[in-house]
């Protein structure tokens, strides 16, 4: 077994992950290559802005590249369930914030898909690692740096 770290990651994720590698792979690496093959075209490359700003961007694309070949050698897809009965990972779980008076839906993914800002939370986060294994009914609490944080499963979608 290797010390290296396993991502846990959702089917769906994956499957993104190696979609994008692809594109970058066989459609964006390819066009940048081809700018930087026209730029030294042009002559003098100490000055050639152009020359820079696509060996610029091949160093992004490549360094995009290596980071999700890494996440893919290393990991490690879970199977998402569909039980309704208690919260797992890949569950998109409904809950109610009592001290904000709202409802929130979240969906628990690996810490490779989160995202803050579409609710797709980490099950390494404080509030995924709460809502693992909650029950609908259920109030669950964590910690965050302004304080106990209580919410209640209110459905798993």
């Amino acid at each position: 077994m290797s010390d290296e770290k396993k991502y846990q990651i959702t089917a769906a994720g994956m499957k993104a992950k190696q979609d994008r590698l692809m594109e970058l792979k066989t459609v964006l690496l390819p066009e940048c290559v081809e700018r930087i093959k026209e730029a030294r075209a042009q002559g003098d490359l100490s000055e050639n802005a152009e020359y820079s700003a696509a060996k610029e961007l091949q160093s992004k694309l490549q360094g995009e590249i290596d980071e999700i070949e890494n996440l893919v050698k290393y990991a490690e897809v879970i199977n998402e369930s569909d039980t309704k009965d208690q919260v797992s990972f890949g569950s998109t779980v409904k809950v109610y914030d009592e001290e904000w008076d709202e409802e929130i839906v979240y969906t628990i993914v690996g810490s490779q898909e989160a995202d803050a800002m579409n609710n797709r939370i980490s099950n390494e986060s404080p509030v995924g690692m709460a809502l693992l294994g909650a029950k609908p009914g259920q109030v669950i609490s964590f910690e965050t740096p302004g304080g106990t944080v209580s919410m209640k499963v209110v459905e798993i979608l």
